[in-house]
């Protein structure tokens, strides 16, 4: 049998649920919420691109990929949140690992290749 939540710290208990009972509900919360942060990085660069006087081609190519990478990682959001709602597994397998790092490697890239370009 699971524990039951230790104490908040205003000093109220768990409310008699078991430790553990809401991960997958906070696992599916937090893949949203990165997708909403990847959501309003690409928001605030389209907004730079706009703004910028500068390497607006470059930029909006650069803008152009991020949003098709955001939609890849939309994608691999929906199949872990899938995944988890089916079985409730709760490890991430490698590749999800793998592509969800590579959604923000890309990301920073494209961002540092429109930053080079305005700037130049």
């Amino acid at each position: 049998m699971a524990p039951l939540e230790p104490e908040d710290s205003a000093g109220r208990a768990g409310e008699g649920r078991r430790a553990g009972e809401g991960q997958e509900e906070r696992t599916r919360l937090a893949w949203r919420r990165t997708t909403l942060a990847f959501a309003l990085t690409l928001v605030l660069a389209g907004r730079g691109v706009v703004m910028a006087d500068s390497g607006a081609l470059a930029g909006g190519l650069a803008v152009a990929g991020a949003a098709l990478v955001w939609a890849g990682f939309l994608v691999l959001t929906q199949r872990r949140i899938v995944s988890l709602a089916r079985s409730g597994d709760r490890s991430v397998g490698p590749g999800t690992v793998l592509l969800a790092a590579g959604s923000v490697i890309a990301l920073a890239v494209l961002a540092g290749v429109w930053l080079v370009t305005a700037s130049g």
